[in-house]
């Protein structure tokens, strides 16, 4: 079994916990080919198993893992051990361990505690790494090396602070360079000498928001430099088992358009609360996330982590209800996944995550609700081989953009510290998803490219990097769709203001300029305002055009700028520009998507599937997942007899599609 010749379904395996205890790892086996497990991840923190002393590795507790995993079919996707140092090491070299935004030493504990920079560091990281690809790289059932772990936080130790300041030199040049494009000439910021920057702290400079940048590229910098020299260590015995790093949702810390850069497979782990309220605005983002996993490669990804019931560290640690498990597994595979992993296959005695869920509960049992949900994920998966290389060709791509994100992030204007970036991208992609259109996301570095879509959305794009603007313009003058939002195109990537009107680059574009926007309060609103007698509601920000040529489509509904456009619609070359000033809901969001492609011709996968709302249809290739986040029974009419892949049966129109419930439909022919 070699990835990706099949959907691997399993989890974090942790038999370094249960040395003392033969009779459970005897038993994790049987188990495991009772739920339908192929594949587990292992070794994530066992560096304190691996190597117990420096220098001295011991590998015979993991020979005898790996072998009993293989004599079973159960493949195997080792990690390096990185991302949990062992106390010896922390204890006999203190560079090791961060140094908090406060610029104090941690002591030893937690994970993550470790500085990337630490050339010590990295040596003794790379020496256990190369042990460990010269024990088990030749090993058939090695199917891809798991780099770290949910890579994240920063370190402002001296050794950060002197390559931080390295990297500056070299991106600037001169500090006159610096100081120009930081803006220093305000309260007095100006450097005479490399010494005097440090990293941005609240023990120091903590407003200039050109540093904040720059201080979160040179952690993505560092990050990805790390994360490279792992993937050399265990590629340099044998460059045929391909890299992972497992993502977060909704991270900020690093760049993950620039890491993904540096593995060959991108995997994430995803922890949404089900049954908090409104599951179809969860499955949303979490559809977005997947999607967004998937846009980083452009190709197929793996499920890292996710629950198979509930987890421990949030304020309220839910159950999944029933049906949840496998709807939330294939709704990854809707969306490119070619997994469905779990942390953690068994649960510990002890520790932090001791009541974290698990297959295995601390019974040992398997005849339990979760491990029976499980093992029919395992059944399902095992039959959806033919979905395996299913691909989709979106017509769509949104913009979405890490650097842009810590730009908001950090600017003192509009709703301060709550501009609410993710979320307002959230809101364009829902509109999308709800109407089975597929989707791809791109940042804005140099190589991006528009080509080859019919529409680009590019939400709150406050920052213009990369020659974006000239891009959509010659997107739309060739015949695209391109719609934009209030708070775009008003810093450069230096986060210094552009001199001119903005959106930069683009009033013309768009046949208008942006000149004031108006922060609403939480409880006050606007309207967008049309003239069929329609009103929605706008929240949080709406933007006020001037000297606007473009076509008024709607306008705002009160306040001093009643009867100013709200929405403008602009012929550009072959193309057209949508310009959205305010902010909807989600339901008026929809609305205006409406409007925007009506004529538009766009594939969806629902198109002739007649549901209630609730009800989702995602495509992949020839396959429709139609899924069901209503929280009750809907009957669903297909307009046709389809096969559905899980029940292995003929749908007629009627169906019922319980709660929770998700077919996987084709065509019969």
């Amino acid at each position: 079994m070699n990835y990706p010749n099949v959907f691997l379904h399993g989890g974090d395996y942790n038999p370094d916990q249960w040395l003392d205890y033969p009779e459970v790892l005897l038993e994790d086996i049987r188990l495991m080919k009772l739920a339908g497990i192929n594949a587990v991840s292992l070794g994530i923190f066992a560096w304190a198993r691996l190597e117990p002393e420096e220098g001295r590795y011991d590998f015979e507790w993991m020979d005898e893992i790996v072998e009993r995993l293989t004599e079973n079919g159960i493949g195997i996707v080792l990690a390096t051990p990185s991302a949990a140092r062992p106390a010896w090491l922390a204890q006999r070299y203190p560079e090791v361990l961060r140094c908090n935004e406060r610029f104090e030493r941690m002591h030893y504990g937690e994970r993550h505690n470790h500085c990337l920079t630490s050339p010590v560091y990295r040596e003794k990281v790379r020496q256990i790494d190369t042990a460990l690809a010269r024990r088990y790289a030749g090993h058939k059932d090695i199917l891809m090396w798991h780099i770290g772990n949910e890579f994240g936080g920063d370190c402002r130790c001296p050794l950060c602070a002197e390559a931080f300041r390295e990297w500056l030199r070299n991106k600037y040049g001169t500090l006159e360079e610096l100081n120009r494009r930081w803006w220093t000439g305000f309260w007095s910021q100006r450097y005479t000498d490399w010494s005097q920057i440090e990293p941005p702290s609240p023990m120091g400079e903590v407003s200039n928001p050109s540093m904040w940048l720059d201080w979160r590229r040179f952690e993505t910098c560092q990050c990805a430099s790390f994360v490279r020299m792992e993937r050399e260590a265990v590629q340099a015995v044998n460059a045929d088992i391909p890299v992972t790093i497992n993502l977060m949702e909704r991270f900020r810390d690093y760049d993950y358009f620039t890491l993904a850069k540096e593995i060959d497979v991108v995997s994430w782990d995803s922890y949404p609360t089900w049954g908090s309220g409104d599951d179809m605005a969860l499955a949303a983002n979490v559809a977005m996330q997947h999607d967004l996993m998937r846009s980083f490669k452009r190709k197929p990804f793996l499920l890292m982590e996710s629950t198979p019931s509930l987890v421990n560290w949030k304020p309220h640690n839910k159950l999944k209800r029933p049906g949840m498990h496998l709807l939330s597994s294939l709704q990854a595979v809707a969306h490119g996944s070619q997994s469905v992993m779990m942390f953690q296959w068994r649960k510990g005695r002890g520790g932090s995550e001791a009541f974290h869920g698990a297959v295995v509960s601390h019974d040992g049992r398997s005849d339990t609700r979760v491990f029976r949900d499980v093992a029919e994920v395992g059944q399902v998966l095992a039959g959806l081989q033919p979905v395996l290389d299913a691909r989709n060709q979106a017509g769509v791509c949104i913009l979405f953009d890490y650097e842009n994100l810590w730009a908001l992030e950090r600017v003192q204007a509009a709703q301060l510290g709550n501009m609410r970036y993710i979320d307002t991208v959230l809101l364009f992609y829902r509109s999308l998803w709800e109407q089975g259109i597929a989707v791809d996301f791109a940042d804005m570095s140099e190589e991006t490219s528009l080509e080859g879509y019919k529409v680009v959305i590019a939400p709150m794009l406050f920052m213009f990097r990369g020659g974006i603007e000239e891009k959509m313009r010659r997107f739309t003058e060739k015949g695209g769709v391109l719609v934009t939002t209030f708070f775009s195109g008003i810093v450069d990537a230096d986060h210094l203001t552009y001199l001119g009107d903005a959106p930069h680059g683009l009033t013309d574009v768009l046949g208008l300029r942006a000149e004031e926007i108006d922060a609403l309060y939480p409880e006050e609103f606007n309207t967008l305002a049309f003239e069929d007698g329609r009103n929605l509601p706008l929240e949080e920000l709406c933007e006020l055009p001037r000297d606007v040529t473009a076509e008024v489509m709607g306008v705002y509904g009160s306040d001093f700028y009643a009867g100013m456009p709200a929405l403008t619609r602009n012929r550009f070359g072959r193309g057209t520009a949508w310009y959205l000033a305010g902010k909807p809901d989600p339901y008026g969001m929809k609305i205006v998507m409406d409007i925007i492609l009506a004529e538009v011709k766009l594939p969806k996968a629902d198109a002739e599937i007649d549901h209630q709302e609730g009800i989702v249809a995602t495509a992949r290739g020839e396959y429709i997942f139609l899924q069901n986040y209503s929280g009750e029974a809907q009957k669903v009419n297909l307009g046709r007899p389809m096969f559905d892949l899980i029940g292995q049966r003929r749908i007629e129109d009627g169906w019922m599609l319980p709660a929770n419930g998700i077919m996987i439909l084709k065509e019969e022919r």
